[in-house]
């Protein structure tokens, strides 16, 4: 599923750097307003929960607007996937499996295992996608297909 989801974004920002850059930071009214902050958030938040499950503070805290060329938004995406993969590569048998406890979006206290946060973390991304569709639809542009037998 991380594999996938990795494959597609790639087919995604392939998409968008074909954009001019002021028509992928323009403000659309979306849910982080342009498509730039859109896939920066998406990576951020991956960013964030490795953050919680590695028990590490190293995620960036730069602004939506700090980022200013499609070369910073594939720098932290190179950096966030590089996490990944060293999450999964350090991942001990039965690390899925591992409980952590949270606070959700109604302020209570739950108990989820690392299995639970990375499907989370893997449908905040397919949501978001679907608003970049819809975007992407909008100006005349045809989203990568994604489906399996395009990969």
């Amino acid at each position: 599923m991380i594999e996938y989801n990795e494959k597609i974004r790639h087919k995604y920002f392939e998409t968008l750097e074909k954009l001019p850059w002021e028509e992928f930071a323009r403000n659309r009214e979306a849910s982080f307003h342009s498509m730039r902050n859109i896939l920066v958030h998406t990576l951020g938040a991956v960013n964030y929960w490795l953050d919680f499950l590695k028990k590490e503070n190293t995620r960036s805290r730069k602004e939506f607007d700090d980022y200013k060329s499609f070369r910073d938004v594939q720098a932290l995406m190179e950096q966030v996937e590089k996490r990944t993969h060293d999450y999964f590569d350090s991942l001990p048998s039965g690390g899925l499996q591992e409980k952590y406890t949270v606070t959700n979006d109604m302020n209570e206290t739950v108990e989820v295992t690392a299995e639970d946060i990375l499907i989370h973390v893997f449908e905040e991304e397919v949501h978001h996608r679907g608003e970049l569709i819809a975007l992407l639809w909008q100006i005349g542009v045809e989203p990568p297909l994604m489906g399996w037998k395009y990969l």
